[in-house]
């Protein structure tokens, strides 16, 4: 009597599980972008990449790459993006798996996104300017050896993310329902918020509630799980030491550095400059979104133009 009810409950708690990932579901439904712009799609390897494109054709091209986390797209660079489309030719895609773009259950990994990274630039862009944050500053350094590009400017770029590789980790957020609970709850309005003032944001008064939503949004369409779980089983860091890749790199490169950041602190900000031969430059009263909660010095910092601001 007593296992037939232990499994009674069992059913029951899954099955109640189940409800609450589809009324969730039911909840975000459709999402509009939130960037303003042309939307375009890539076509890739099966997959349907979103991107926003900004300003004249004419003007010089500029790539604007999210950072990789449970609710990312290139809604991230929403406080500069039409500013930099004033003088720049602006291509700000969402990641296979992220934002608007296609989302199938893929074993995402780094190489994948590299390859993203590399055929989007040589498709859809001329000797651009790459803006790449967090992770994705690697795919873009490792792109830009096969890529011709004019100059690399990388926030808090790292090679290392979530530690040692885990496949049951990797398994446990894919499964069908446990997995989607386990997402659903990284992926809440509180999650998010937890994440953005503990690394995200270092004054939270600059974390709208419009961008709370979108990202609640994003997390909750189907197939979202997919993509960030490999993210956070060490599967989307590259096997390749970033301060080596940008050490054999023939373009200029800028580091943009929050001061107070902690997951990758600005100690390594500095080491890695001096590895890559690069520009750092440093951003007082910010974490990890330097560009997001000061805009205007991130727009002089890309221009190249002088900025009140650290300067290695």
């Amino acid at each position: 009597m007593k296992l037939r009810n232990a499994l009674g409950a069992a059913v029951g708690a899954v099955g109640a599980t189940a409800l609450a990932n589809r009324a969730l579901k039911s909840r975000a439904g459709d999402f509009e972008p939130f960037l303003r712009g042309d939307h375009r799609t890539y076509r890739w390897r099966g997959f349907d990449v979103a991107y926003t494109e900004a300003g004249d054709p004419e003007d010089p091209d500029l790539v604007l790459l999210h950072g990789i986390n449970a609710a990312a797209s290139s809604h991230e660079f929403h406080t500069v993006f039409e500013r930099l489309a004033e003088e720049y030719h602006v291509i700000a895609p969402d990641l296979p798996g992220f934002g608007h773009s296609d989302r199938p259950p893929l074993l995402y990994s780094a190489s994948l996104m590299t390859t993203f990274v590399r055929d989007f630039l040589e498709d859809e862009s001329e000797d651009a300017t790459v803006v790449a944050s967090s992770l994705t500053g690697s795919y873009a350094a490792m792109a830009a050896r096969e890529v011709d590009i004019g100059e690399l400017v990388l926030i808090c770029p790292t090679d290392s993310s979530m530690g040692d590789r885990s496949v049951p980790r990797r398994s446990l957020v894919r499964a069908p329902v446990i997995g989607q609970a386990i997402y659903n709850l990284v992926g809440s309005k509180a999650s998010i918020r937890h994440f953005h003032a503990d690394h995200g944001y270092y004054d939270m008064a600059n974390l709208t509630d419009d961008v709370v939503e979108y990202e609640w949004q994003s997390a909750h369409q189907p197939g979202a799980r997919f993509a960030p779980a490999s993210f956070i089983s060490g599967f989307l860091d590259p096997e390749e030491d970033l301060g080596d890749v940008l050490s054999t790199l023939d373009v200029p490169v800028t580091l943009v550095w929050g001061e107070d950041a902690d997951i990758t602190p600005l100690a390594d900000g500095r080491v890695l400059a001096d590895e890559a031969d690069a520009t750092l430059v440093v951003f007082g009263d910010s974490l990890l979104l330097p560009h997001v909660e000061h805009p205007e010095e991130f727009v002089d910092v890309v221009r190249g133009e002088t900025v009140t601001v650290e300067v290695e």
